[in-house]
């Protein structure tokens, strides 16, 4: 199965514009997550996904730089600009990575499909997200081409259109749904925030990566970042007031996935 990874991004973001282009460690905080993806074993190609807005045409040029597929659509519909990546890289599949997640471990990443390859077709979508465990900004949605295409031909909310899943994680009744939970046993996901929303988070991001890059390489894991908020946790206070936030329940919906662990791959982050 042809399995592609879609992470969409954007510069129009509120509450910190252009994130996606911040500096990190000297380069662009797209560029640091693209390569985090690229060490990822199990995904077939990989697709950026923007919108048509000429303010995200500095987008469409470090994906030209990086030699990285790209493809515009409607700024407001991510469910259809997902549905395009997987139609111009042929996938059978697609794996949703957001671009606010620079931090996120490839081997997370590498659990969830192997999770999903080994349910030989059980599923229509596949995360580890209802409920999380892994520290908040290591989100992987899989979901099946068929599924993708129902949600983008019957989908008429604009909250399920523009976070692309919700259509399908909210409708268990209709949709086979599963979940892989952290191997430790532990839930990080209220506690540890990684993903970048707002100007403490990427001043977080930043204290982290400049901390862990010089010594573990660009591409270092969730372990690495645990041992090291261990020997400093002054750096949690840093973006703590966000804690907990998570766009899926900060609008009224449909009741919410939090079925069991799905069978499959059961790595450990590193």
């Amino acid at each position: 199965m042809r399995v592609t990874i879609v992470i969409q991004a954007r510069t129009a973001s509120t509450r910190l514009p252009a994130k996606v282009l911040l500096p990190l460690g000297g380069r662009p905080m797209l560029e640091r997550m693209l390569q985090r993806v690229a060490a990822v074993r199990r995904a077939s190609h990989v697709v950026v996904a923007t919108t048509g807005d000429s303010s995200d045409q500095p987008i469409v040029e470090l994906c030209t730089r990086l030699g990285v597929a790209c493809v515009r659509g409607d700024a407001e519909d991510c469910l259809s600009r997902h549905l395009a990546a997987a139609a111009d890289s042929g996938a059978d599949a697609i794996a949703k990575i957001p671009s606010d997640c620079p931090l996120i471990d490839p081997h997370v990443i590498d659990s969830v499909l192997a999770a999903w390859h080994a349910a030989e077709g059980r599923y229509d979508y596949l995360s580890n997200l209802h409920p999380g465990s892994w520290p908040d900004g290591n989100d992987v949605e899989v979901m099946s081409l068929a599924a993708l295409r129902t949600a983008s031909r019957e989908a008429t909310d604009p909250f399920d259109r523009e976070h692309t899943t919700p259509f399908l994680w909210s409708q268990p009744e209709r949709f086979r749904l599963g979940n892989l939970r952290w191997e430790s046993g532990v839930d990080y996901s209220r506690t540890r925030r990684w993903v970048v929303d707002w100007p403490e988070d990427y001043s977080f991001v930043c204290a982290v990566f400049d901390r862990l890059a010089p010594r573990h390489g660009p591409c270092f894991g969730v372990q690495a970042v645990l041992r090291l908020l261990e020997r400093e946790p002054e750096l949690l206070a840093i973006n703590a007031r966000h804690l907990g936030y998570d766009y899926a329940t900060s609008r009224p919906k449909r009741p919410r996935f939090t079925g069991g662990n799905a069978p499959g791959a059961k790595e450990n982050a590193s």
